[in-house]
């Protein structure tokens, strides 16, 4: 490839990054740096080197090596899937990423076997370019880059924060205000390094928007929860923070300590035996990197959310019944 006169002086990985749209600015830097670019003939490892008019540009590409995870077929929900990435609603149980204790049986491991040779290869590896994580036991949307391209610019939206994400969530107790922002950033916690918290120093700033779909009484209500950041357990820790913390989060807030006190028994049995927490990544909006059309996506929760919604929709309801029969009452 000859440089023309018209962008001599630009950075070589930015000069190649303009020539080779498909593959990331990032993999181009760590090609250069290990030796599989030349210019003039003489290998160049610095990727701000400044190129000159005319000058040729040679790169080696080396083959797309296959992914260190086992592919396993899984049969996962997809929910769109085209030649630049994929959008699957993770059931609840599913690990994302393999990880000491998740070795196998991760999304990862399911992508490898479902989109195989059409994975184009993130940074030199047959692999799904994973750019944001929904925990072990939080059901619902999440979108993976197939090819270096799109992964870098799904990152970037991540990053700049305009991904459209909203949660479902059922949480202990009313939340008053009915709708608010919570923020503050989230870090690891001092007294507990398994968990994360709002924290004074060294967190990431975090901010998370939550309305009242529907009121229990003091009991439950069920929020949309929309995300501005993506922190680690972000929603998880921002309700906790106010006293609301999710349904079934035994991290952040037992079941059992809370009071069924006038609650009917088998709700009150539900309730206290709801294994997960109550969160469901409902809505997941983006921009195409590759075409530019605005991709939005929607995911009803699972039943078990369902079934813990409907039961406390029935005692809302019969909450509701007695409080107008005692209206009815003359004194």
């Amino acid at each position: 490839m000859a440089v023309d006169e018209d962008v001599a002086g630009a950075r070589l990985d930015k000069w190649l990054a303009g020539k080779l749209p498909d593959i990331s600015r990032s993999r181009l830097k760590i090609l250069i740096e290990d030796g599989a670019v030349s210019v003039g003939g003489a290998t160049e490892r610095d990727p701000a080197y400044r190129v000159k008019a005319r000058e040729n540009v040679k790169i080696y590409l080396p083959a797309v090596v296959d992914a260190t995870p086992e592919a396993q077929e899984m049969g996962l929900d997809v929910v769109y899937e085209d030649a630049d990435l994929i959008v699957i609603n993770k059931p609840v149980g599913m690990v994302v990423h393999p990880a000491p204790g998740n070795y196998d049986q991760t999304l990862v491991n399911g992508l490898l076997a479902h989109c195989g040779s059409s994975l184009a290869g993130i940074g030199g590896v047959r692999r799904p370019g994973i750019v944001h994580r929904i925990d072990k036991d939080t059901s619902g949307l999440l979108v993976t880059a197939k090819t270096d391209a799109a992964h870098a610019g799904l990152s970037a939206q991540f990053a700049a924060h305009t991904i459209d994400r909203t949660y479902d969530a059922i949480v202990w107790g009313a939340p008053s205000p009915p709708a608010d922002q919570i923020e503050g950033p989230v870090g690891r916690s001092r007294h507990n390094r398994k968990k994360m918290a709002i924290v004074k120093k060294g967190g990431k700033d975090a901010e998370t928007g939550y309305r009242t779909i529907t009121n229990f009484g003091e009991l439950a209500t069920h929020i949309r929860c929309k995300l501005k950041t993506g922190r680690t357990h972000q929603i998880r820790v921002h309700m906790a923070s106010i006293a609301h913390p999710l349904i079934g989060d035994a991290t952040y807030g037992s079941n059992r300590r809370r009071s069924m006190k006038g609650v009917p028994p088998e709700l009150a049995a539900l309730l206290r035996s709801f294994a997960r927490q109550a969160l469901h990544a409902a809505t997941l909006g983006f921009v195409h990197p590759i075409t530019g059309k605005t991709l939005r996506f929607q995911s009803e929760p699972p039943e078990d959310f369902m079934n813990l919604l409907e039961s406390l929709t029935e005692y809302g309801a019969e909450m509701d019944a007695l409080a107008d029969e005692n209206d009815d009452y003359d004194y």
